[in-house]
């Protein structure tokens, strides 16, 4: 009796940070579901978030009501079609808050400054702001790209576990895009070692002919994100990295601040 009075009042609970418990945990879920790559048993629920089945049940029963995640033939759970639109909104805000940092890029570099995000497998675009020389690069909002071939998808799988970088390319393939892009799984774990080494990446013609593009990730960021220039082969030489990777940098964590301080205002 007493293990029932508590789950019935498990909703009005205070969280420790001074915000409804309930609702805590269902983020808390999504994110676990998330994690383990759409779709979950509850008993896998329950063993990562050491929740209680009943209490998984009644929140997932409510994610299922709200369209946030749906229940399988198979009796498991998968992410929800609802949360997409809210997925691509808030990407387009990301893309807006960092807009000001990256046209500091472009002010201080010279070159085109982007900002993308790990979407599943792929690179998606979400912010750009141009250079001011006239040079058109693949590069534009919305665009999505495997990662194996850019700067940006080294310096965001950089960290990952070799096994997981693995699993990635055994889904996706590694199309070759120019004579220059590393297609073997051997030659990508190599590169993200020396992006670890270094502290940034780097497209060397990899992605384009003609175009090479320094990348490095933003750190503590809520969703993987990095910042990158690009630029011609002939301007972002080796002298100019020595330059433009410091600013690339400080532009990064300067972002990251700003996203901490948005996430946690009001």
């Amino acid at each position: 009796m007493p293990t029932s009075s508590a789950s019935t009042t498990d909703a009005a609970k205070p969280a420790s940070s001074g915000g409804v418990q309930s609702l805590e945990r269902a983020f808390d879920l999504l994110e676990r579901m998330a994690d383990a790559g759409g779709e979950v048993g509850l008993s896998e629920l329950s063993a990562s978030s050491g929740l209680p089945l009943p209490t998984i049940h009644r929140l997932m029963r409510t994610l299922v009501a709200c369209g946030y995640v749906r229940q399988q033939a198979n009796r498991r759970y998968a992410l929800g079609p609802r949360l997409i639109r809210l997925g691509e909104s808030a990407s387009r805000l990301l893309g807006t808050w960092a807009r000001p940092y990256l046209a500091r890029l472009v002010e201080e570099t010279g070159e085109t400054a982007n900002m993308a995000l790990l979407d599943g497998d792929e690179i998606v675009y979400v912010a750009q702001v141009p250079s001011k020389h006239s040079m058109r690069m693949f590069t534009e909002v919305g665009r999505r790209v495997l990662p194996h071939s850019t700067g940006v998808g080294k310096a965001l799988l950089a960290h990952t576990p070799p096994d997981e970088v693995r699993a990635l390319l055994a889904r996706t393939g590694m199309p070759a895009a120019t004579e220059k892009t590393i297609t073997t799984p051997e030659g990508f774990l190599e590169a993200l070692e020396q992006v670890r080494r270094a502290g940034y990446a780097v497209d060397d013609n990899e992605q384009e002919i003609g175009v090479r593009c320094l990348a490095v990730s933003v750190p503590n960021s809520p969703t993987a994100a990095a910042v990158s220039i690009s630029g011609p082969a002939g301007r972002v030489t080796e002298a100019a990295t020595e330059r433009i990777v410091p600013i690339l940098q400080e532009v990064a964590k300067d972002l990251s601040t700003a996203l901490a301080n948005t996430a946690t205002q009001g």
